[in-house]
């Protein structure tokens, strides 16, 4: 790959490391890895994120950070960052966030939905919404971005989510007793009567990080349902990476996976299996490549500094997609319209 020398030229040691591992695939013995592993506690990435945990193991967000948003949202938050920075699971600053969060998991294996500084409280009491999918999903995402997927506790987390899923596959806005909640236009999931599409994606992501259930049926008619959609917008593309590198700001409860971004589409299609033969991956693809800049980057606007990010994160998703696979979607592809227009009596 041309680009490899440009990524490699990147200050950040946790971008080169990556780079090395998953698109030259390096062991992790190899010299360069090691050097660089040994560099990466040092990276203003890691080394910012560190100075804003508290001693029990929780995040507080910082200057501009939205304390708002309570201390179990902001730890997983952190920890996403972490592990996507490749962080070794080991690492004390890791294990005491992931035991804070497991320290507030409740019985059941879910997280609370309204407590103090819970995660969506505000919005959660004003609604009266008795189950959210997001109060356990997002909580979930950060450990498994930081490898604790398989530990049994986020174990217990998964199966809680799964019984959450909808009889026809993805997961509702949430349920008032047992009645659920329709979802708001902008987040319908297509083809869907109760799916919300930040619901579904928030619980398709934290699967795609799990070693076997990233392959399983749940995750798979989740993400056949999520690519429905096929939204190409060229504002959103990398806008995930650039909010887990913390150009962006983690704002939102249902509205935190309100952009459809492609990248991020792509990066579960080879987590989870989607192959190429799939005309809206393939589709994804082409608008991609499509958007990539002169110099080979794909270029991010609002922050340009997570261009290379994105570019790295884009490489390896382009390079891990089959050609062919045992994928099989049961999705026609429709247009989707948010709001559609009802049909009138005369």
């Amino acid at each position: 790959m041309t680009l490899i020398p440009l990524l490699l030229a990147d200050p950040s040691p946790s971008l080169r490391l990556l780079v090395l591992r998953d698109l030259l695939n390096r062991s992790n013995d190899d010299e360069e890895v090691m050097e660089l592993t040994k560099l990466q506690e040092g990276d203003p990435l890691i080394q910012q994120r560190l100075s804003l945990q508290n001693n029990d193991g929780s995040w507080r967000g910082g200057e501009g950070g939205g304390d708002i948003l309570g201390e179990v949202r902001l730890t997983a938050q952190a920890l996403m960052g972490l592990g996507y920075l490749g962080l070794d699971p080991d690492h004390p600053a890791i294990q005491k966030g992931a035991e804070f969060l497991f320290a507030q998991q409740q019985k059941d294996g879910s997280w609370p939905l309204v407590t103090p500084g819970a995660l969506l409280d505000g919005a959660a009491r004003d609604i009266k919404y008795h189950m959210i999918p997001l109060q356990t999903s997002l909580p979930l995402l950060g450990l498994a971005w930081i490898g604790y997927a398989t530990d049994p506790r986020a174990e217990a987390a998964y199966d809680w989510l799964l019984n959450e899923e909808l009889p026809q596959g993805g997961w509702p806005s949430g349920r008032h007793y047992e009645k659920y909640i329709f979802a708001a236009g902008y987040r319908r999931l297509a083809h869907s009567k109760f799916g919300c599409r930040t619901n579904t994606t928030a619980a398709v992501v934290a699967l795609a990080l799990h070693p076997k259930r990233r392959i399983s049926r749940s995750a798979r008619r989740g993400l056949d349902l999520l690519l429905v959609q096929e939204t190409r917008q060229t504002q959103t593309l990398g806008f995930e990476v650039a909010r887990i590198v913390g150009a962006e700001r983690p704002r939102g409860g249902f509205t935190y996976f309100r952009r459809y971004d492609v990248a991020q589409i792509l990066d579960l299609c080879w987590r989870i299996g989607a192959s190429l033969e799939d005309g809206r991956v393939a589709d994804g693809v082409r608008f991609v490549k499509e958007l990539q800049g002169p110099r080979g980057l794909w270029e991010y606007p609002r922050h340009p500094e997570v261009s290379r990010w994105i570019t790295f994160d884009l490489l390896r998703s382009l390079s891990r997609l089959d050609t062919t696979s045992d994928w099989l979607s049961t999705e026609p592809r429709t247009p989707f319209q948010p709001y559609p227009k009802k049909p009138k009596r005369f």
